[in-house]
């Protein structure tokens, strides 16, 4: 659940408050928020004050998922370009921040960093993957979060020079680009206990395929994973394609 701090960061260090008003909220449009932009039946006549005081009232009574969907709908009802340019640095952090609790309300353990390589398919499979979890549970996004991860590991190849087969597999395309990209190519400390991680994460990928062929929602299964072992494998692949990611801004 959201703490008093994080609420207030949410009101009055991103959307903004002035008068006692949230933002440029009116009476109708806060009305309108929740189903347009949250996908929630709540209705703030039913509460006292300013939109700011009904607005703190119904997020801090909602439940962890309810949350975290009106955190998801305050990042789309305020996107960052629609602040000043003057405030945009300070917004851009505050916008970390409501993405990392999201994460946190929905149970999923390691964020979503900005990919450097990437690709509609990639940014489209992971839109999904976040609206199928809130919407639906984790074993609905592992589908989608495989296809993030498998269409990542192509496109680096691809910007980077390494050929790939058109089917091949994530794991045989990880394995590759671990093997072929100068930014895998480190030799710090404890390089060779890093490689175990790396390869024992290359195996755990090697589970993914037969996870999302037959026990996720991406054929008819009448057996899915559960939500604790579905997020499990969510959080796996966001750790590898987060690892890279980094990797690869050096």
């Amino acid at each position: 659940m959201l703490t008093k701090p994080e609420i207030y960061t949410v009101t009055n260090g991103y959307i903004g408050v002035e008068s006692g008003y949230l933002g440029d909220f009116s009476y109708r449009t806060h009305a309108e928020f929740y189903p347009y932009y949250c996908d929630l039946d709540i209705h703030p006549d039913g509460y006292e004050g300013t939109t700011r005081q009904k607005f703190l009232q119904i997020l801090e009574s909602s439940d962890a998922q309810t949350q975290a969907k009106i955190l998801s709908g305050v990042l789309k009802r305020f996107p960052l370009e629609n602040f000043p340019e003057g405030q945009r640095e300070i917004k851009q952090r505050a916008e970390r921040l409501i993405q990392e609790m999201i994460h946190r309300l929905e149970g999923i353990a390691v964020p979503q960093d900005k990919l450097v390589f990437t690709n509609d398919t990639v940014e489209r499979a992971i839109r999904d993957a976040e609206l199928l979890i809130q919407k639906n549970g984790a074993t609905s996004g592992v589908d989608r979060i495989h296809t993030a991860l498998h269409g990542y590991v192509r496109e680096v190849c691809k910007q980077s020079g390494i050929e790939t087969d058109e089917d091949e597999s994530l794991s045989s395309i990880f394995k590759k680009l671990k093997s072929a990209h100068a930014a895998l190519q480190n030799n710090g400390p404890r390089q060779t206990d890093i490689d175990h991680i790396i390869n024992a994460f290359a195996n755990t990928l090697d589970k993914l395929n037969p996870i999302r062929n037959k026990a996720s929602l991406s054929h008819p299964n009448e057996n899915l994973l559960e939500e604790d072992e579905a997020m499990f494998v969510v959080n796996a692949a966001q750790t590898v394609l987060n690892y890279l990611n980094r990797k690869f801004k050096l």
